[in-house]
């Protein structure tokens, strides 16, 4: 499989959990905002090798779920900031420009050095 995007966890906000929930996942780069870096997994701002499209594979350490929607600005936060928000919907819209759905599932178990893929 050809790897589109990888990151490795590097530190986790004292808040990420209160979207567990809603199924929600947000990374930030190391410049995340004050006001934010409290709900983030921090990562380093890493290119992306390709274009990121709904059917490819978006893999947390061992579990590997299908990525159903990206929104049209989620590419260029991640490629520029680090920054996208991953939500376990299975949605076929995005409901936020910056968003990534995943096909509807619980929230992956990310923890500091959890390596984050997107793959084709």
């Amino acid at each position: 499989m050809k790897v589109i995007y990888e990151n490795k966890v590097k530190a986790e906000g004292a808040c990420v959990h209160e979207f567990e929930e809603e199924k929600i996942l947000i990374i930030f780069g190391d410049n995340a905002p004050e006001e934010l870096a409290d709900y983030c997994y921090t990562v380093s701002v890493n290119p992306i090798n390709g274009e990121i499209k709904p059917g490819q594979t978006f893999k947390v350490d061992d579990l590997e779920l299908k990525i159903t929607a990206v929104g049209w600005e989620a590419p260029e936060t991640l490629k520029g900031l680090g920054h996208c928000t991953f939500k376990f919907n299975g949605a076929s819209e995005p409901d936020q420009p910056g968003a990534i759905c995943i096909e509807d599932h619980d929230l992956p178990n990310v923890k500091i050095g959890s390596v984050i893929q997107i793959l084709e």
